[in-house]
């Protein structure tokens, strides 16, 4: 097997970090000026990622595109490919042409995504809105992390990216809840008032500046004077590729991030089919809900004030990690990478386990907050440990490649998590066994429309929507898939245990390193 380098080797290993007051102080207006931008990237996403397979799934009587959540997971397959794979591409375009431009290119192509979703409410509308958003996306991420990192060094990485991670899930707070309340004038409101929000980055665009762009502009005048040869951009990166402690680390974080997304592009569903989130509410504010806007407004409720909305209970993860990142990312520089990574992995087992014990909501929401605590200390680290060991001049080209994990785990997950779903948990799926195994005729229900054979299990059997759904859910094994999911989030966390323990050997191959790894 091939041994990293020297340099290699020096870039693994874990550095001391500065203390928490002496990490933020560090981060200049760069910093704060990419988080700003990524933080409007993610509320525009968020506002769109986090009701779409609501929308899609929904009945074309409530104005979504009736499809099943089988077919859902054919569309998230598609977006996860494009938005995964791109940045694999135009990672090492980045660090070339300057972050700046590929910026504004995303863009530019991600207001037109959410312009097409909004024209053409259509299963293929939607599709091709989709594929186009994941573009933007894939060209918006190697420029605003390449630039994270070069405007950050070793001793401030872990608050940096943690704060960073702070910054994206206020976006990712907003986005939910601003569709939560959209969406339920028109689904097409919540489309083009995300176009509206990503533009406010072409303002934030005029105060950027890319760090150390001289050394890039000098490198760019030394090639075009013909006194250095830029190398092959596709041998460079299959060169870089071939190191083992990447490849290896990619292969293991590809099962991450399958288990990773069924959070989100599952879990709405589920909170949807199964969960009365009233029961939070009336602990809350009493039998009778709240009329309060405010309340509404940041809990993503509903317009009554008596429920949650599923995008407004799971988003109690990106509203904790807005408010906390920063501490967890104080308690994860205490750890090696690896051992953060693997802490956090194994919390998000325990978090499925949890969703599949029981539908109560207050477990549900208890469950959400393991996960959000298992998030912050694996997911910035893993981009925080790429980031660090990429070579100086090739920082966007390996945090191109930190998508290369993504892909496999989202594109795997976008199919096989909607699949699993769709047979062992989908309401409409059971609703539809329970119908034909007493009594109703497969004639009968092939003149139901998508989406609605719930409704119609209710006015065949005189239930309550609520005692059919309790019904549904004790004479099936609702939890299975999410008892699936806690077994790959173990099984990834069994190999980052042994990926660590081996890339301590890679970095002390002769000796003990000059700086000590935070924790050995």
């Amino acid at each position: 097997m091939i041994r990293p380098n020297q340099g290699d080797a020096q870039a693994i290993q874990d550095v001391k970090q500065l203390g928490l007051a002496a990490s933020i102080v560090s981060l200049g207006y760069v910093f704060w000026v990419v988080g700003g931008m990524e933080m409007v990237e993610r509320l525009a996403y968020y506002g769109v990622r986090a009701v779409s397979g609501l929308y899609v799934t929904a009945p074309v009587s409530e104005g979504g595109l009736g499809v099943t959540a089988e077919d859902l997971g054919s569309i998230f397959l598609v977006w996860a490919l494009f938005q995964s794979l791109v940045p694999v591409l135009v990672g090492g375009l980045s660090d070339r042409l300057g972050y700046k431009k590929t910026i504004f290119l995303s863009t530019v192509v991600k207001i037109l995504a959410y312009l097409i979703m909004g024209f053409f409410p259509t299963y293929w509308g939607f599709t091709f809105g989709a594929i186009v958003l994941a573009t933007g996306t894939g060209i918006f991420k190697p420029g605003i992390q390449g630039t994270l990192v070069k405007a950050t060094n070793r001793q401030n990485s872990s608050m940096a990216w943690g704060i960073f991670y702070q910054t994206v899930n206020i976006g990712g707070w907003l986005g939910p809840l601003v569709a939560a309340q959209m969406r339920q004038l028109s689904w097409s409101n919540v489309f083009f008032t995300c176009a509206v929000i990503i533009s406010i980055n072409f303002i934030l665009l005029l105060t950027y500046k890319e760090p150390h762009i001289e050394e890039r502009l000098e490198y760019d005048r030394k090639v075009a004077a013909g006194e250095v040869k830029r190398g092959n951009l596709l041998h460079d990166s299959l060169v870089e590729l071939s190191k083992p402690h990447l490849w290896v680390f990619l292969v293991i974080m590809s099962g991450f991030w399958f288990m990773f997304n069924a959070l989100f592009d599952v879990l709405p569903l589920h909170i949807r089919d199964w969960v009365d989130t009233s029961t939070i509410v009336k602990g809350l504010f009493g039998p009778d809900g709240t009329t309060s806007g405010l309340a509404i407004g940041l809990l993503g409720m509903s317009n009554d004030g008596t429920r949650i909305m599923p995008e407004g209970l799971l988003n109690v993860n990106a509203g904790m990690i807005m408010i906390t990142c920063f501490f967890f990312a104080y308690l994860s520089s205490k750890l090696r990478a690896t051992n953060s990574m693997i802490l956090g992995t194994m919390m998000t087992a325990l978090a499925f386990t949890m969703i599949g014990f029981s539908a109560g909501a207050w477990m549900v929401l208890l469950s959400i907050m393991v996960f959000s605590s298992g998030e912050m200390f694996s997911s910035p680290k893993f981009s925080e440990f790429i980031g660090n060991f990429a070579p100086e001049d090739r920082k966007a080209m390996y945090l191109g490649f930190s998508q290369l994990p993504i892909a496999v785990g989202w594109m795997a997950e976008s199919y096989f998590g909607a699949k699993l779903y769709h047979t062992f948990s989908a309401k409409e799926t059971l609703a539809r066994e329970w119908l034909l195994g007493h009594g109703a005729t497969p004639e009968q229900l092939a003149s139901v429309p998508t989406g609605e054979v719930f409704r119609y299990l209710v006015s065949f059997t005189g239930d309550s929507p609520e005692a059919a759904t309790e019904m549904l859910y004790n004479a099936n094994n609702v939890g299975m898939m999410w008892y699936l999911m806690a077994v790959i989030a173990v099984v990834a966390a069994i190999g980052l245990f042994f990926y660590g323990r081996w890339i301590l050997t890679l970095a002390t191959p002769s000796a003990r390193p000059a700086v000590q790894p935070a924790v050995g």
